[in-house]
Protein backbone atom coordinates (compact mmCIF):
# COMPACT_ATOMS: atom_id res chain seq x y z
CA UNK A 1 0.00 0.00 0.00
CA UNK A 2 1.19 3.51 -0.85
CA UNK A 3 0.11 6.48 1.25
CA UNK A 4 0.90 10.15 0.80
CA UNK A 5 0.30 12.35 3.83
CA UNK A 6 -0.02 15.74 2.24
CA UNK A 7 0.62 19.26 3.48
CA UNK A 8 0.96 18.66 7.22
CA UNK A 9 3.35 20.29 9.67
CA UNK A 10 5.91 17.51 9.94
CA UNK A 11 7.89 17.30 13.17
CA UNK A 12 10.58 14.64 13.18
CA UNK A 13 12.73 15.73 16.16
CA UNK A 14 16.22 16.78 15.15
CA UNK A 15 15.44 16.30 11.46
CA UNK A 16 12.36 18.09 10.13
CA UNK A 17 10.13 20.84 11.51
CA UNK A 18 7.94 22.43 8.86
CA UNK A 19 5.28 21.88 6.22
CA UNK A 20 6.03 18.81 4.13
CA UNK A 21 4.58 15.63 2.66
CA UNK A 22 5.34 12.11 3.88
CA UNK A 23 5.37 9.26 1.38
CA UNK A 24 4.87 5.73 2.68
CA UNK A 25 5.55 2.68 0.54
CA UNK A 26 5.61 -1.00 1.55
CA UNK A 27 5.28 -0.17 5.24
CA UNK A 28 8.26 2.18 5.43
CA UNK A 29 8.95 5.89 5.07
CA UNK A 30 9.92 6.44 1.42
CA UNK A 31 10.33 10.22 1.32
CA UNK A 32 9.73 13.39 3.33
CA UNK A 33 9.70 16.74 1.60
CA UNK A 34 7.64 19.59 0.20
CA UNK A 35 5.10 18.96 -2.56
CA UNK A 36 6.01 15.37 -3.32
CA UNK A 37 4.55 13.88 -6.51
CA UNK A 38 1.55 11.63 -5.99
CA UNK A 39 2.46 8.09 -7.10
CA UNK A 40 -0.03 6.21 -9.23
CA UNK A 41 -2.55 4.41 -7.07
CA UNK A 42 -1.51 6.13 -3.86
CA UNK A 43 -4.03 6.98 -1.16
CA UNK A 44 -3.75 10.65 -0.26
CA UNK A 45 -4.35 11.73 3.34
CA UNK A 46 -4.82 15.52 3.54
CA UNK A 47 -3.08 16.91 6.62
CA UNK A 48 -3.07 20.68 6.14
CA UNK A 49 -3.32 22.43 9.49
CA UNK A 50 -2.35 19.28 11.37
CA UNK A 51 0.82 17.88 12.86
CA UNK A 52 2.45 14.81 11.32
CA UNK A 53 4.78 13.16 13.84
CA UNK A 54 6.44 9.82 14.53
CA UNK A 55 4.09 7.44 16.26
CA UNK A 56 4.42 7.81 20.02
CA UNK A 57 6.38 5.27 22.07
CA UNK A 58 5.21 4.44 25.61
CA UNK A 59 7.84 2.77 27.75
CA UNK A 60 5.45 1.95 30.59
CA UNK A 61 2.06 0.25 30.20
CA UNK A 62 0.20 -2.54 32.00
CA UNK A 63 -2.00 -4.61 29.70
CA UNK A 64 -2.94 -7.22 32.34
CA UNK A 65 -2.88 -10.19 29.94
CA UNK A 66 -2.29 -12.97 30.83
CA UNK A 67 -4.16 -13.27 34.10
CA UNK A 68 -6.23 -10.13 34.62
CA UNK A 69 -8.14 -9.82 31.35
CA UNK A 70 -11.17 -8.36 33.12
CA UNK A 71 -9.13 -5.15 33.55
CA UNK A 72 -7.48 -5.02 30.12
CA UNK A 73 -6.40 -7.28 27.29
CA UNK A 74 -3.61 -6.84 24.81
CA UNK A 75 -6.30 -6.18 22.21
CA UNK A 76 -8.08 -3.46 24.19
CA UNK A 77 -4.79 -2.01 25.41
CA UNK A 78 -3.30 -1.67 21.94
CA UNK A 79 -6.62 -0.26 20.69
CA UNK A 80 -6.37 2.41 23.38
CA UNK A 81 -2.75 3.00 22.45
CA UNK A 82 -3.38 3.81 18.80
CA UNK A 83 -6.34 6.02 19.77
CA UNK A 84 -3.82 8.06 21.74
CA UNK A 85 -1.24 8.09 18.93
CA UNK A 86 1.00 5.42 20.48
CA UNK A 87 2.29 3.00 17.88
CA UNK A 88 4.76 1.21 20.17
CA UNK A 89 4.16 0.21 23.79
CA UNK A 90 6.35 -1.56 26.33
CA UNK A 91 4.34 -3.88 28.56
CA UNK A 92 5.37 -4.43 32.17
CA UNK A 93 5.75 -8.01 33.47
CA UNK A 94 3.26 -7.91 36.38
CA UNK A 95 0.89 -10.37 34.73
CA UNK A 96 -0.25 -13.76 36.03
CA UNK A 97 1.93 -15.67 35.49
CA UNK A 98 4.66 -13.04 35.72
CA UNK A 99 6.57 -12.50 32.49
CA UNK A 100 9.75 -14.06 33.84
CA UNK A 101 10.24 -16.66 31.11
CA UNK A 102 10.31 -17.12 27.37
CA UNK A 103 6.86 -18.76 27.16
CA UNK A 104 5.02 -15.76 28.62
CA UNK A 105 6.99 -13.34 26.44
CA UNK A 106 6.12 -15.30 23.31
CA UNK A 107 2.46 -15.48 24.33
CA UNK A 108 2.30 -11.69 24.68
CA UNK A 109 3.94 -11.16 21.31
CA UNK A 110 1.53 -13.58 19.64
CA UNK A 111 -1.46 -11.82 21.19
CA UNK A 112 -0.17 -8.46 20.02
CA UNK A 113 0.33 -9.77 16.49
CA UNK A 114 -3.25 -11.06 16.48
CA UNK A 115 -4.52 -7.69 17.74
CA UNK A 116 -2.98 -6.01 14.71
CA UNK A 117 -2.71 -2.47 16.01
CA UNK A 118 0.22 -1.10 18.06
CA UNK A 119 3.59 -2.81 18.31
CA UNK A 120 4.08 -4.43 21.69
CA UNK A 121 7.50 -4.79 23.28
CA UNK A 122 7.50 -6.97 26.41
CA UNK A 123 9.54 -6.03 29.47
CA UNK A 124 10.76 -9.10 31.32
CA UNK A 125 10.96 -9.55 35.07
CA UNK A 126 14.25 -8.99 36.89
CA UNK A 127 13.60 -11.83 39.33
CA UNK A 128 11.58 -15.01 39.19
CA UNK A 129 7.93 -14.29 39.96
CA UNK A 130 9.10 -10.72 40.75
CA UNK A 131 9.86 -11.89 44.27
CA UNK A 132 13.18 -10.05 44.43
CA UNK A 133 15.20 -13.14 45.35
CA UNK A 134 16.47 -15.14 42.37
CA UNK A 135 17.31 -13.61 39.00
CA UNK A 136 15.13 -14.54 36.07
CA UNK A 137 16.80 -15.95 32.94
CA UNK A 138 17.63 -12.53 31.55
CA UNK A 139 19.37 -13.90 28.46
CA UNK A 140 16.38 -16.06 27.55
CA UNK A 141 14.02 -13.11 28.03
CA UNK A 142 16.18 -10.95 25.80
CA UNK A 143 16.32 -13.59 23.07
CA UNK A 144 12.55 -14.09 23.28
CA UNK A 145 11.95 -10.40 22.56
CA UNK A 146 12.07 -8.48 25.86
CA UNK A 147 13.53 -4.99 25.44
CA UNK A 148 14.18 -4.26 29.13
CA UNK A 149 13.86 -5.86 32.55
CA UNK A 150 11.91 -4.67 35.58
CA UNK A 151 10.07 -5.96 38.63
CA UNK A 152 7.94 -2.83 38.32
CA UNK A 153 5.60 -2.37 41.29
CA UNK A 154 7.62 -4.85 43.35
CA UNK A 155 10.97 -3.05 43.47
CA UNK A 156 14.04 -5.18 44.13
CA UNK A 157 14.83 -4.36 47.74
CA UNK A 158 17.98 -6.50 47.97
CA UNK A 159 20.80 -4.32 46.67
CA UNK A 160 23.05 -7.29 45.89
CA UNK A 161 20.34 -8.86 43.72
CA UNK A 162 19.91 -5.52 41.96
CA UNK A 163 23.66 -5.29 41.40
CA UNK A 164 23.75 -8.74 39.84
CA UNK A 165 20.75 -7.87 37.67
CA UNK A 166 22.53 -4.79 36.38
CA UNK A 167 25.67 -6.79 35.63
CA UNK A 168 23.71 -9.35 33.61
CA UNK A 169 21.69 -6.63 31.92
CA UNK A 170 24.87 -4.89 30.85
CA UNK A 171 26.12 -8.13 29.29
CA UNK A 172 22.92 -8.37 27.23
CA UNK A 173 22.73 -4.59 26.63
CA UNK A 174 19.23 -4.16 28.05
CA UNK A 175 18.07 -1.33 30.31
CA UNK A 176 17.11 -2.05 33.90
CA UNK A 177 13.84 -0.26 34.74
CA UNK A 178 13.08 0.42 38.37
CA UNK A 179 10.00 1.57 40.21
CA UNK A 180 11.92 3.43 42.89
CA UNK A 181 10.27 2.77 46.23
CA UNK A 182 11.69 1.71 49.57
CA UNK A 183 8.95 -0.63 50.69
CA UNK A 184 9.87 -0.25 54.35
CA UNK A 185 9.40 3.52 54.21
CA UNK A 186 6.19 3.33 52.18
CA UNK A 187 4.59 0.36 53.94
CA UNK A 188 0.87 0.90 54.47
CA UNK A 189 0.84 4.30 52.76
CA UNK A 190 -1.75 5.23 50.16
CA UNK A 191 -1.01 8.88 49.28
CA UNK A 192 1.72 11.48 49.66
CA UNK A 193 2.79 12.02 53.26
CA UNK A 194 2.11 15.59 54.31
CA UNK A 195 -0.47 18.03 55.56
CA UNK A 196 -3.28 16.72 53.35
CA UNK A 197 -2.72 13.07 54.33
CA UNK A 198 -2.90 14.19 57.96
CA UNK A 199 -6.11 16.15 57.35
CA UNK A 200 -7.69 13.17 55.57
CA UNK A 201 -6.49 10.71 58.19
CA UNK A 202 -4.77 8.57 55.56
CA UNK A 203 -1.38 6.87 55.93
CA UNK A 204 1.25 8.60 53.82
CA UNK A 205 4.15 7.69 51.57
CA UNK A 206 7.09 10.06 52.13
CA UNK A 207 9.12 11.45 49.23
CA UNK A 208 12.13 9.78 50.84
CA UNK A 209 10.70 6.38 49.90
CA UNK A 210 11.41 7.26 46.28
CA UNK A 211 14.53 9.33 46.81
CA UNK A 212 16.57 6.73 48.68
CA UNK A 213 15.94 4.12 45.98
CA UNK A 214 16.86 6.53 43.21
CA UNK A 215 20.11 7.18 45.05
CA UNK A 216 20.80 3.45 45.46
CA UNK A 217 20.05 2.66 41.83
CA UNK A 218 22.20 5.49 40.54
CA UNK A 219 25.07 4.24 42.72
CA UNK A 220 24.66 0.71 41.38
CA UNK A 221 24.50 1.98 37.80
CA UNK A 222 27.77 3.79 38.41
CA UNK A 223 29.30 0.65 39.89
CA UNK A 224 28.18 -1.69 37.10
CA UNK A 225 28.06 0.55 34.03
CA UNK A 226 24.51 -0.65 33.35
CA UNK A 227 21.79 1.28 31.54
CA UNK A 228 19.34 2.44 34.20
CA UNK A 229 15.87 3.77 33.41
CA UNK A 230 13.96 5.34 36.29
CA UNK A 231 10.22 4.90 35.97
CA UNK A 232 7.63 7.59 36.76
CA UNK A 233 9.78 9.84 38.94
CA UNK A 234 7.66 12.13 41.08
CA UNK A 235 9.80 14.05 43.55
CA UNK A 236 12.07 17.08 43.44
CA UNK A 237 14.79 14.96 45.03
CA UNK A 238 14.61 12.39 42.24
CA UNK A 239 14.90 15.07 39.58
CA UNK A 240 17.93 16.54 41.31
CA UNK A 241 19.70 13.18 41.55
CA UNK A 242 19.01 12.31 37.91
CA UNK A 243 20.38 15.67 36.87
CA UNK A 244 23.55 15.05 38.87
CA UNK A 245 23.91 11.51 37.51
CA UNK A 246 23.72 12.75 33.95
CA UNK A 247 26.27 15.45 34.70
CA UNK A 248 28.64 12.64 35.74
CA UNK A 249 28.04 10.83 32.46
CA UNK A 250 26.12 7.85 33.83
CA UNK A 251 23.83 5.83 31.57
CA UNK A 252 20.67 7.02 33.28
CA UNK A 253 17.36 7.94 31.67
CA UNK A 254 14.14 8.94 33.38
CA UNK A 255 10.45 9.21 32.63
CA UNK A 256 7.64 11.34 33.99
CA UNK A 257 3.90 10.74 33.67
CA UNK A 258 1.27 13.32 32.71
CA UNK A 259 -0.53 12.97 36.05
CA UNK A 260 2.65 13.84 37.93
CA UNK A 261 3.15 17.09 36.01
CA UNK A 262 -0.55 17.99 35.91
CA UNK A 263 -2.02 17.12 39.33
CA UNK A 264 -1.03 17.53 42.96
CA UNK A 265 -2.04 15.78 46.18
CA UNK A 266 -4.95 18.24 46.39
CA UNK A 267 -6.76 15.95 43.92
CA UNK A 268 -7.11 13.31 46.65
CA UNK A 269 -9.49 15.50 48.64
CA UNK A 270 -12.89 13.90 48.78
CA UNK A 271 -11.13 10.51 48.94
CA UNK A 272 -11.10 10.33 45.15
CA UNK A 273 -9.68 6.88 44.40
CA UNK A 274 -9.02 7.92 40.80
CA UNK A 275 -6.29 10.10 42.31
CA UNK A 276 -4.67 7.10 44.00
CA UNK A 277 -1.52 6.04 42.21
CA UNK A 278 1.99 4.90 43.02
CA UNK A 279 4.13 6.91 43.22
CA UNK A 280 1.47 9.18 44.67
CA UNK A 281 0.55 12.67 43.53
CA UNK A 282 2.95 15.03 45.25
CA UNK A 283 3.19 18.74 46.10
CA UNK A 284 3.31 21.85 43.94
CA UNK A 285 7.06 21.96 44.56
CA UNK A 286 7.45 18.47 43.13
CA UNK A 287 5.27 19.24 40.12
CA UNK A 288 7.40 22.28 39.36
CA UNK A 289 10.55 20.18 39.66
CA UNK A 290 9.15 17.67 37.16
CA UNK A 291 8.40 20.50 34.75
CA UNK A 292 11.90 21.91 35.21
CA UNK A 293 13.32 18.46 34.52
CA UNK A 294 11.32 18.18 31.32
CA UNK A 295 12.40 21.66 30.29
CA UNK A 296 16.13 21.15 30.76
CA UNK A 297 16.30 17.57 29.49
CA UNK A 298 16.90 15.89 32.85
CA UNK A 299 13.72 13.90 32.22
CA UNK A 300 14.05 12.25 28.82
CA UNK A 301 10.68 10.61 28.36
CA UNK A 302 6.96 11.08 28.92
CA UNK A 303 5.31 7.74 29.67
CA UNK A 304 1.78 6.94 30.81
CA UNK A 305 2.07 4.14 33.40
CA UNK A 306 -1.28 3.06 31.93
CA UNK A 307 -2.73 0.95 34.77
CA UNK A 308 -6.30 -0.26 34.18
CA UNK A 309 -8.55 -1.43 37.01
CA UNK A 310 -12.16 -2.55 37.03
CA UNK A 311 -14.79 -0.07 38.22
CA UNK A 312 -15.69 -2.06 41.33
CA UNK A 313 -12.05 -2.13 42.41
CA UNK A 314 -11.83 1.66 42.44
CA UNK A 315 -15.16 1.94 44.27
CA UNK A 316 -13.65 0.68 47.51
CA UNK A 317 -12.46 2.80 50.41
CA UNK A 318 -9.38 4.85 49.57
CA UNK A 319 -7.05 2.68 51.65
CA UNK A 320 -8.32 -0.50 49.95
CA UNK A 321 -8.60 0.65 46.32
CA UNK A 322 -5.73 -0.32 43.99
CA UNK A 323 -3.13 2.17 42.80
CA UNK A 324 -3.18 3.36 39.20
CA UNK A 325 -5.00 5.14 36.39
CA UNK A 326 -5.36 4.70 32.64
CA UNK A 327 -3.40 7.18 30.55
CA UNK A 328 -2.92 6.24 26.91
CA UNK A 329 -5.89 8.20 25.61
CA UNK A 330 -5.23 11.42 27.55
CA UNK A 331 -1.42 11.71 27.43
CA UNK A 332 -1.25 13.84 24.29
CA UNK A 333 -3.47 16.76 25.34
CA UNK A 334 -1.94 16.85 28.83
CA UNK A 335 1.51 17.05 27.26
CA UNK A 336 0.42 19.74 24.80
CA UNK A 337 -0.79 21.77 27.78
CA UNK A 338 2.86 22.04 28.83
CA UNK A 339 3.66 23.46 25.40
CA UNK A 340 0.98 26.11 25.84
CA UNK A 341 2.36 26.83 29.30
CA UNK A 342 5.82 27.39 27.83
CA UNK A 343 7.46 24.49 29.66
CA UNK A 344 8.54 22.84 26.40
CA UNK A 345 8.60 23.55 22.71
CA UNK A 346 6.33 21.53 20.47
CA UNK A 347 9.33 19.70 19.00
CA UNK A 348 10.58 18.83 22.49
CA UNK A 349 7.16 17.46 23.43
CA UNK A 350 7.10 15.27 20.32
CA UNK A 351 10.64 14.12 21.11
CA UNK A 352 9.72 13.06 24.65
CA UNK A 353 6.73 11.10 23.35
CA UNK A 354 8.48 9.40 20.44
CA UNK A 355 12.15 9.78 19.56
CA UNK A 356 13.62 9.90 23.07
CA UNK A 357 11.79 6.82 24.43
CA UNK A 358 12.74 4.83 21.33
CA UNK A 359 16.37 5.79 21.91
CA UNK A 360 16.22 4.92 25.62
CA UNK A 361 15.23 1.32 24.87
CA UNK A 362 17.00 1.05 21.48
CA UNK A 363 13.74 0.54 19.58
CA UNK A 364 13.42 0.88 15.82
CA UNK A 365 10.77 3.55 16.20
CA UNK A 366 10.24 7.24 16.91
CA UNK A 367 11.45 8.67 13.60
CA UNK A 368 10.24 9.57 10.12
CA UNK A 369 13.65 8.96 8.56
CA UNK A 370 13.62 7.35 5.12
CA UNK A 371 13.63 3.59 5.53
CA UNK A 372 12.16 3.65 9.03
CA UNK A 373 8.96 1.76 9.83
CA UNK A 374 6.00 3.89 8.77
CA UNK A 375 4.58 4.49 12.25
CA UNK A 376 2.91 7.89 12.16
CA UNK A 377 0.44 9.95 14.18
CA UNK A 378 -1.54 12.80 12.65
CA UNK A 379 -2.65 15.31 15.28
CA UNK A 380 -5.12 18.18 15.35
CA UNK A 381 -3.44 20.27 18.04
CA UNK A 382 -6.37 22.69 18.20
CA UNK A 383 -9.14 20.11 18.61
CA UNK A 384 -10.93 20.75 21.90
CA UNK A 385 -12.82 17.88 23.51
CA UNK A 386 -14.15 16.64 26.81
CA UNK A 387 -12.69 13.51 28.37
CA UNK A 388 -15.47 10.93 28.51
CA UNK A 389 -14.21 7.66 30.02
CA UNK A 390 -17.26 5.78 28.75
CA UNK A 391 -15.88 6.25 25.25
CA UNK A 392 -12.37 4.97 26.02
CA UNK A 393 -11.12 2.06 23.97
CA UNK A 394 -9.48 0.74 27.10
CA UNK A 395 -11.66 -1.70 29.06
CA UNK A 396 -11.15 0.40 32.19
CA UNK A 397 -12.38 3.87 33.13
CA UNK A 398 -10.15 4.80 36.07
CA UNK A 399 -9.05 8.34 35.24
CA UNK A 400 -8.96 11.54 37.32
CA UNK A 401 -9.46 13.57 34.14
CA UNK A 402 -13.11 12.66 33.49
CA UNK A 403 -15.02 15.72 32.32
CA UNK A 404 -11.88 17.78 31.68
CA UNK A 405 -11.89 20.02 28.64
CA UNK A 406 -8.60 19.41 26.86
CA UNK A 407 -7.00 20.40 23.57
CA UNK A 408 -5.17 18.19 21.11
CA UNK A 409 -6.46 15.03 19.44
CA UNK A 410 -5.03 12.27 17.32
CA UNK A 411 -7.03 12.04 14.10
CA UNK A 412 -5.15 9.22 12.35
CA UNK A 413 -2.65 6.60 13.49
CA UNK A 414 -0.60 4.53 11.06
CA UNK A 415 1.44 1.44 11.93
CA UNK A 416 3.69 -0.16 9.31
CA UNK A 417 2.01 1.89 6.63
CA UNK A 418 -1.46 0.71 7.60
CA UNK A 419 -4.15 3.01 9.01
CA UNK A 420 -5.15 1.44 12.34
CA UNK A 421 -7.11 4.33 13.84
CA UNK A 422 -9.19 7.20 12.50
CA UNK A 423 -11.05 9.60 14.74
CA UNK A 424 -14.15 9.71 12.54
CA UNK A 425 -14.61 5.98 12.21
CA UNK A 426 -17.28 4.13 14.28
CA UNK A 427 -16.39 3.85 17.93
CA UNK A 428 -14.68 7.23 18.21
CA UNK A 429 -14.76 9.24 21.41
CA UNK A 430 -17.40 11.94 21.76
Amino acid sequence: MTLLIQGGHVIDPGRVNGVADVLIENGTIAAVGPELAVPAGATVIPAAGRLVVPGFVDLHVHFREPGFEYKETIQSGTDAAVAGGFTSVCAMPNTNPVNDNQAVTEFMLERAKAAGTARLYPIGAITKRSEGKELAEIGDLRRAGCVAISDDGKPVMNSLVMRRAMEYARAFDVPVVDHCEDLHLSEGGCMNEGVISTELGLPGIPSAAEDVMVARNVSLAELTGARLHLAHISTAGSVRMVREAKARGLKVTAEACPHHFTLTEETTRGYNTHAKMNPPLRTNLDVQAIKDGLRDGTIDVIATDHAPHATQEKQQEFTEAPFGIVGLETALPLTLALVEEGVMTLESAVDKLSTAPAKAFSLNAGTLAVGAPADVAIVDANHEWHVDPSQFRSKSRNTPFAGWKVKGRVTTTIVSGRVVYELDRPGKQA
